[in-house]
């Protein structure tokens, strides 16, 4: 098996790239590609195939074979961790170039992409310590003549379907504990952002996992990612997105019993109370909702301010989003980069209509940026609406774009009922100098993630997911093993005697 080069793009070439299945690098059946755009150029910068359903059918044939009669299926715990250490290795040699591919791919800055690359391979350190670690127990049986215990055992293959914002890392919540608890893996890219997740998929392969135990096939959700969800061979499907296409996951997966974890929206409250300390808020606000240009799950979203503080911290808001630094994501002296594709960035305009027609104030930004080396992309100037009411559609609604909504509050019963009216679950930030009250409203908050005098923080060994419709579930931390292992008891008798076989034991 040959392994492909991974190089940085260079400026105006098209890259053309390949699907891995069963170890080898292939095209489509069909013969068939899309395209990639560039949503900093708006331009193609790469072609990638796009996988019918025999292709899926071949990929998770291929992913079965591995796991069933395959090397891998074989291996215990130590064997699987030798492997994921040189893939963490291989990483961290590599994390530059696949850095550049993927800002390049979804516009985000590259220093966080960089970020990013260079801090995965903790995952797979961690999660390698783990692999040999998998134990059942044995549980004191209440008849003497039995021995009876458990084991936990992989679930077998995995779907895993990947957002367009962070794909690398959101694959990585998946695939580390996946490889560490024994499974094989069919991976789904977005068809906005393939192409770091097939240049991954070469770092995998030259890390010498046996063929078949990680696949990446490249195509649309609503063909190729809802056949792999469909197929009858995937154990589970490990998903992160949108809460209504999580939905259509789940719906889907169940006509065939697969398990699934679900990893959804948010429109996380970030509260600041009059005893915080304004000048660490208001940098905490801004990464909470314009880094990586609100493209995040977890954005802050919906700012809660105290009464007192509102107006101080709305104009120091402003004034920051107004200097935040738009441009090239390559570029280090950059701040916030485009949109990550068209339609997206039409929805985000859509919404900073409605909250303009909803009479909330427009206090910044919400306009396309004029510069001439900005009109090619898909750019938004950073945006905060103030004198948001939590019934609003921008309060309520999901815009993933760099767009606050700024709510003012009167004391911690009200705010506790205002943060929690929301379908969703996900996260949520507290700013105060009162440690009491922060662990107090940390405990009613109805979130999966509560940061304190922080905001944007997340972990190999902390477990991260949401509550409502944020999903089910949870990545990261030894608590994600269990998401991809079936526990199997067993009995043993004991004393050889013969019982009567129309009694339960």
């Amino acid at each position: 098996m040959r392994t492909q080069q991974i190089e940085s793009p260079k400026a105006g070439e098209v890259r053309k790239y390949k699907m891995l299945v069963g170890g080898e690098w292939v095209d489509s059946l069909s013969g068939k590609v899309f395209e990639s755009i560039n949503p900093y150029t708006g331009k193609v910068w790469a072609t990638v195939p796009e996988a019918g359903e025999e292709d899926v059918d071949r990929a998770v044939r291929a992913a079965r074979e591995a796991f069933d009669t395959g090397p891998w299926g074989k291996m215990t715990g130590t064997e699987r961790a030798r492997l994921m250490r040189r893939l963490a290795e291989l990483i961290d040699e590599n994390a530059e170039r696949i850095a550049e591919v993927e800002s390049t791919d979804n516009g985000k800055l590259l220093r966080e992409m960089r970020g990013q690359l260079k801090g995965l391979p903790e995952w797979y350190y961690y999660f390698a310590g783990a692999a040999d670690k998998i134990q059942g127990e044995t549980i004191p049986s209440d008849k003497p003549n039995f021995f009876v215990y458990t084991r936990r055992e992989p679930i077998g293959v995995v779907g895993a379907i990947l957002p367009w914002n962070s794909p690398l890392l959101l694959l990585t919540f998946k695939l580390a504990p996946a490889l560490a608890a024994g499974c094989t893996i069919v991976a789904k890219p977005a068809e906005q952002t393939p192409a770091s997740t097939l240049e991954f998929a070469k770092l995998f392969e030259e890390a010498g996992f046996p063929p078949g135990v990680f696949n990446v096939i490249s195509g649309y959700g609503q063909s190729t990612g809802r056949d792999l969800v469909r197929h009858p061979a995937v154990d589970k499907v490990a998903f992160t997105g949108s809460t209504e296409t999580g939905i259509s996951v789940m719906k889907d997966a169940a006509d065939h019993l697969a398990k699934v974890s679900l990893e959804l929206g948010g429109k996380s409250p970030n509260i600041v109370f009059d005893d915080a300390d304004l000048e660490a808020t208001n940098n905490g606000v801004v990464a909470g909702i314009f880094a990586a240009t609100g493209q995040t799950c977890i954005a802050g979203s919906r700012l809660f301010v105290q009464e007192r503080s509102h107006d101080v911290l709305v104009e120091k808001l402003s004034g920051r989003a107004k200097t935040i630094k738009l441009g090239n994501p390559l570029e280090t002296q950059t701040e916030m980069g485009p949109v990550a594709f068209k339609e997206q960035l039409e929805k985000v305009q859509s919404y900073i209509q409605i909250g303009q027609e909803e009479g909330a104030e427009l206090v910044a930004g919400g306009k396309r940026p004029q510069a001439a080396d900005l009109r090619d992309g898909y750019f938004i100037e950073p945006t905060i609406f103030a004198q948001v009411n939590n019934d609003m559609r921008i309060a309520r609604e999901e815009i993933f774009g760099p767009v606050l909504s700024v709510i003012p509050f009167r004391d911690e019963e009200a705010l506790i009922r205002q943060a929690n009216d929301t379908r969703y679950g996900l996260a949520a930030g507290i700013w105060t100098r009162d440690i009491q009250k922060a662990h107090r409203v940390a405990h009613a908050l109805r979130a999966g993630t509560v940061w304190i005098n922080s905001y944007r923080t997340l972990s190999f060994n902390t477990p991260f997911g949401g509550y409502k419709m944020s999903g089910l579930g949870r990545e990261n931390g030894l608590e994600s093993i269990k998401e991809y292992t079936e526990v199997k008891s067993v009995w043993v008798e004991l004393s050889g005697q013969s019982r009567d076989p129309f009694q339960l034991g």
